[in-house]
């Protein structure tokens, strides 16, 4: 897929261009998206109270709220492909406020699994974005935009982890009951996930020259049939062994991340005995991070290309997933909580850098079947989140046991990277890309505030 006039320049205060928009937009989209998603994570004290769930039975509730994002993943990056990104964000984000809402009728555990189930297409948001951002920008700042883009959606699991805590404290303040405040309080990102879909709907278009409809009208872009069709580029994705290494790989991240953001704020309630709102808090500023770190991996592996192209792009995937799994096993020796904030942190950071640096791969491993590609290993960190939380499923296995052995997962399974390279030729193509793409900026960085 070759779209022309990209942006070779991330302008964050300029909203007037359609390449800055999606940016926004995208990003927005995909951090309320996390709102609703994991809106119910930091109230799960007072939910396993109201519906008496079990360690096991919140267990399937986390696996229920990622597994079915593992599917909506694969079939978004081909929606996107066919219908472009504005038309399936807008379904998504309208469609997945329903059960957002919905939850709030739930009575029994069974009701409840299926609301969590039913909210996690939500999750597929990711997909869309990097889809997004890599239809708008060059190859010189393609990654810091996808890092970015998502970095700055996936701190929606951070602002989640605070604002719901305040959310449900305002409510109960109001003279409402714990069993109803917990269910009003997911009313509101419900709404929210509602209006942003509107919003995407009249505020962006799907490349810089306009829509998909309208870039095949004037026959700028192949029409999304036989060879050039979504089964197709699914196939030629799906045969890739690099796309499939990356799908582990970003299961090693982002689906260690997930995990994080349902389990961080009862693991503080419980193993530190803190109160609701203080340990939602802490859990919070795992996903705070993500305002700068997964920015920084993408950063870096612009950086790294520009002195090792692609193989430079993979070099830095390495060290961030290694320095992740070294973090999350310190993290889990963790006694004192002062010490286990200070170790999440530096954990956050790896794990969140590594996200972006796996996005920093992605655009180049298949250009024709990027819907295909961006899916697959979207997916993979929902696989990711589902298998570890069979860890944290059990009754004989604590927290702590189950942080550490994902820990060591993600350090053997870093060798995956390894997997991805690329010939010669695309070496060479993709170098004189993005000398090009940064030969016509005349401006300082990829980041500018112009």
């Amino acid at each position: 897929m070759d779209i022309r006039n990209k942006a070779n320049r991330i302008r964050l205060f300029n909203f007037s261009t359609p390449h800055m928009r999606a940016f926004h937009l995208s990003w927005f989209a995909f951090h309320v998206c996390f709102f609703g998603w994991f809106g119910i994570a930091p109230l799960m004290a007072v939910v396993r109270e109201d519906l008496s769930l079990t360690q096991t039975q919140i267990g399937n509730t986390i696996i229920a709220s990622v597994a079915i994002t593992v599917m909506v993943r694969l079939l978004i990056g081909l929606l996107c492909d066919r219908l472009g990104p504005r038309k399936t964000y807008t379904g998504l984000l309208v469609l997945g406020s329903i059960p957002v809402m919905g939850i709030a009728f739930a009575d029994s555990f069974e009701t409840f699994l299926l609301a969590r189930l039913a909210i996690g297409a939500i999750g597929a948001s990711f997909v869309i974005t990097q889809y997004h951002t890599t239809m708008m920008f060059a190859p010189n700042v393609v990654g810091t935009a996808n890092a970015t883009s998502a970095g700055w959606g996936n701190l929606g699991g951070g602002t989640t982890q605070i604002l719901m805590p305040l959310i449900f404290s305002g409510l109960l303040m109001l003279g409402v009951s714990e069993t109803l405040g917990w269910r009003l309080a997911m009313v509101v990102p419900g709404v929210v996930l509602f209006v942003t879909g509107i919003g995407y709907w009249f505020l962006t278009q799907d490349a810089p020259d306009g829509n998909f409809s309208d870039l095949r009208a004037r026959g700028e872009l192949p029409e999304a049939t036989g060879e050039n069709g979504p089964m197709h580029s699914f196939l030629a994705a799906a045969k890739d062994i690099r796309v499939w290494a990356l799908f582990i790989v970003y299961g090693l991240c982002f689906g260690v991340e997930l995990t994080i953001n349902n389990i961080a704020a009862i693991y503080f309630f419980d193993h530190f005995e803190l109160s609701l709102a203080t340990a939602g808090m802490i859990a919070g500023l795992f996903g705070l991070m993500n305002i700068f770190a997964r920015t920084l991996g993408g950063v870096f592996s612009d950086l790294f290309a520009r002195q090792n192209g692609l193989k430079g792009r993979v070099r830095w995937l390495f060290i961030a997933l290694a320095c992740e799994g070294i973090a999350l096993i310190a993290f889990s020796q963790m006694h004192v909580l002062s010490l286990a904030i200070g170790i999440m942190l530096v954990f956050s950071l790896f794990v969140q850098m590594a996200e972006g640096a796996t996005f920093g791969v992605v655009p180049f491993i298949n250009r024709s079947a990027l819907g295909a590609v961006a899916g697959i290993v979207g997916a993979g960190g929902n696989v990711g989140a589902v298998l570890a939380a069979f860890l944290f499923r059990s009754e004989n296995l604590s927290y702590q046991q189950g942080l550490f052995y994902l820990g060591l997962t993600v350090l053997v399974l870093a060798s995956c990277v390894l997997v991805v390279r690329f010939s010669d030729a695309t070496e060479a193509r993709e170098a004189r890309a993005y000398r090009d793409a940064a030969g016509s900026d005349t401006g300082s960085g990829a980041l500018s505030l112009r």
